[in-house]
């Protein structure tokens, strides 16, 4: 898979000229949207991942095969940002989902150890609100049992209201989900 980082943008005039199909990658901060990514493209270190949460400030794109872009948000519900820092990554992150045209899907990612925080819980309703379609993929599962992840999949679909089987299970370590992700992100960008 060819894979390479296009640039950084914080507002739309920056935004990449391109007509290609984008997937946006949200999900709370340090819950593994760049290790997502890199796990996705087979590549360690195309997206630089880090301990401290809040590192991803600006949007950033990479082109996928010259077919699709990848787009890392900011994370969000990160307290030890000031309160101004989380306005301005609330107002990157909506201008983005609202008004870019080439968004095909949002993947909105929810650590399976933790379940939907509040903040998820409100992304959710956001994306279902402004009818911006959206990919719930559980990460970090290679830190359960598989009797585990059934029951936190069974506990995360009630609380979210969605079924089940929509919820896909990701480990950017072990890559499990990887290929079942893939195949819906493409499903979604050329649909």
């Amino acid at each position: 898979m060819k894979a390479e980082f296009i640039k950084s943008a914080f507002f739309e005039k920056d935004y990449p000229n391109t007509e290609l199909p984008e997937i946006a990658f949200v999900g709370r901060s340090n819950v593994g949207k760049s290790s997502m990514i890199n796990a996705l493209t087979n590549r360690k270190k195309l997206v630089k991942v880090s301990k401290k949460p809040g590192k991803t400030r600006a949007i950033n794109f990479f082109n996928i095969n010259n077919k699709i872009i990848f787009v890392d948000l900011p994370g969000y519900g990160y307290a030890k940002v000031s309160k101004k820092e989380q306005e301005k990554w609330k107002f990157i992150i909506e201008t983005y989902l609202l008004k870019r045209t080439q968004l095909k899907c949002v993947v909105l990612i929810i650590d399976i150890r933790i379940g939907p925080t509040k903040d998820d819980m409100m992304m959710l309703e956001w994306l279902e609100a402004y009818s911006v379609d959206a990919i719930i993929v559980l990460t970090k599962s290679d830190k359960l049992s598989n009797n585990k992840i059934a029951k936190q999949k069974r506990d995360i679909s009630i609380k979210l209201g969605v079924d089940e089987k929509k919820l896909v299970t990701f480990s950017s370590v072990t890559k499990r989900g990887r290929d079942e992700l893939l195949q819906i992100i493409e499903e979604k960008a050329f649909s």
